[in-house]
């Protein structure tokens, strides 16, 4: 591994920095969107029948708060019992967005990752080819300085591709699943309006 790094040259160590956050964030994100920890189930229920048996109490809303961001949601939604129909839901609204965007935590850093792997790929690629004019003398071309800049131009463009694949790939998996999350938070949050104002049994 260490000669090819030393084969790769220089522009390895931003790809390597790279490679490094992107998995980092990988399987940070591929715990933390864990549906039993972003939408526990059973959740609601257990809130309507606590609800229904013995009201809202701070402590309740303490612990769902606490427990998960769909408790947090519906937390907002709670504390806004006495309320009418809109304002119950505009806190619930509000609450959401603030989940989204922990949901979407990291996720523009591992895009960006996986947008600019291949450009520092290419930015090796052309101090390699630059290595391989360098080698050109009057007198002929020097054989070390050739297969140096030949290495840094390809391992350097292998290097961005692979970090670059799988980065896209798992951008585009949490995006699709933060939007799964979101949309199931929405659901359960509208049936916890409708039970309380009546509209649902």
């Amino acid at each position: 591994m260490l000669a090819l790094i030393e084969a790769a040259g220089w522009p390895i160590w931003p790809l390597i920095l790279a490679s490094i956050l992107s998995v980092a964030i990988i399987l940070e994100r591929l715990y933390s969107l864990r549906g039993a920890l972003v939408t526990p189930a059973g959740l609601l229920e257990q809130i309507v029948t606590e609800y229904r048996g013995r009201g809202v109490s701070a402590e309740l809303l303490t612990k769902l708060t606490a427990g998960s961001p769909l408790g947090r949601i519906l937390a907002a939604g709670l504390r806004n019992l006495g309320n009418s129909r809109e304002i119950m839901k505009e806190s619930i609204e509000e609450s959401g967005r603030a989940v989204t965007h922990e949901l979407e935590r990291f996720l523009p850093s591992l895009g960006t990752i996986a947008t600019v792997a291949p450009l520092l790929g290419l930015l090796g690629t052309v101090i390699g080819m630059v290595e391989i004019f360098g080698s050109q003398t009057p007198t002929g071309n020097n054989p070390a300085v050739l297969a140096h800049g030949i290495s840094v131009a390809l391992y350097n463009t292998a290097f961005g591709l692979i970090v670059a694949i799988p980065s896209m790939i798992f951008y585009r998996f949490f995006r699709a699943r933060v939007d799964d999350l979101v949309v199931e938070m929405e659901q359960q949050a509208v049936k916890l309006v409708e039970i309380v104002h009546g509209e649902r049994g």
